[in-house]
């Protein structure tokens, strides 16, 4: 397990000045024509993949297609986080359309779902009590969840390390039943409608596939398309918080370094920034969830070189070495649940 030493700062006082500075290089102003040019390219790529699963037709060769489909469903996904936090649009109802659009109709998950969970993880990066990404699930992520665990449980998680990337399989399924609980929780307007997005998601989905293919073929297109989407995008979220210090709040961290102290970056070029969606500077995301993916590079500069005046530690790595160190961390804590003595 990780662990720092946090100095006590007055809460807020980095953080407003490294804020005002971001401001006035305009780095928290819209980017329409950027992401007009994202969601273009992306749709466009949404029309190459339908057109490959009708043109290909009755083949094996569709399992390609099919891989292709969890990159754009991946891409999808990553457009609809940045809708979720406000990154597009100045109003907060055209970011939600879009969001439901993306994610409910588009890819099949809900979306209000998702940004429930996913401004609670923001709020409290790394909190087992409050981040519901380091909940008990099938992976734990702290020593006092590996000392709760019970016996049965502990057998799975000793090996978790190695089970990781083989439950990031499952993480499309995961997502769609969360959606599905979290839907029928309620019965209000909007999450009817996002049960209504969700279910031509699946219709049209579904035909397309069982039309084109007879079912063997289809049952492995939609297996292949599932499977890789999960893979996809857990092994994107994988390196942002995994084996970074867990933070309560009884810790005496200021807003700054919580988000920093918790997120690591990968380092990159204009190809890791399209294949993570931005991800890749999770620091920078943690401490301006509002700013525009396409301004993430040009922030990283002033945030690495104010934390390094005010000796904030930043972490930033390979994305190889990220694996490497989230799964280290997944292995510490899975030794923890084997009996002492």
């Amino acid at each position: 397990m990780m662990s720092i030493d946090i100095p006590t700062t007055p809460r807020g006082s980095l953080y407003s000045a490294l804020s005002r500075q971001v401001k006035q290089a305009g780095l928290l102003d819209r980017r329409p024509g950027y992401y007009a040019a994202q969601i273009a390219l992306v749709l466009t790529l949404v029309v190459a993949g339908v057109t490959a699963l009708l043109v290909i037709g009755d083949s094996w060769w569709q399992l390609l297609v099919a891989a292709f489909f969890a990159m754009l469903s991946t891409q999808l996904g990553f457009l609809g986080h940045d809708a979720g936090h406000r990154q597009i649009f100045r109003s907060t109802r055209r970011n939600y359309r879009l969001g439901v659009a993306l994610a409910n109709l588009g890819v099949g998950f809900s979306y209000g779902w998702w940004v429930d969970k996913h401004n609670r993880h923001h709020a409290h990066p790394n909190d087992e009590d409050k981040d519901p990404d380091v909940g008990v699930g099938a992976l734990i992520f702290t020593t006092r969840q590996a000392r709760a665990s019970g016996r049965i449980a502990r057998r799975f998680y000793r090996y978790q390390a190695w089970t990781f990337f083989p439950l990031l399989l499952l993480e499309a399924i995961n997502l769609r039943v969360s959606s599905l609980r979290y839907l029928l929780a309620g019965r209000d307007r909007s999450r009817s409608r996002e049960a209504l997005m969700i279910g031509l998601h699946v219709a049209a989905y579904l035909t397309a596939v069982f039309v084109v293919l007879p079912p063997g073929k289809a049952l492995a297109f939609v297996a292949i398309h599932q499977a890789l989407f999960g893979l996809y995008l857990g092994c994107s979220f994988a390196p942002n918080h995994k084996g970074m210090p867990p933070l309560s709040a009884t810790d005496s961290a200021d807003y700054l370094r919580r988000q920093v102290l918790t997120s690591r970056n990968v380092r990159g070029n204009w190809l890791t920034d399209f294949v993570l969606g931005g991800l890749n500077y999770q620091i920078e995301h943690h401490l301006f969830p509002s700013m525009p993916r396409g301004n993430l590079r040009r922030a990283q500069r002033l945030v690495k070189e104010f934390c390094a005046d005010q000796h904030v530690s930043y972490l930033e790595t390979g994305l190889f070495s990220s694996y490497a160190q989230a799964l280290r961390h997944l292995d510490t804590i899975g030794r923890a649940t084997a009996p002492s003595g």
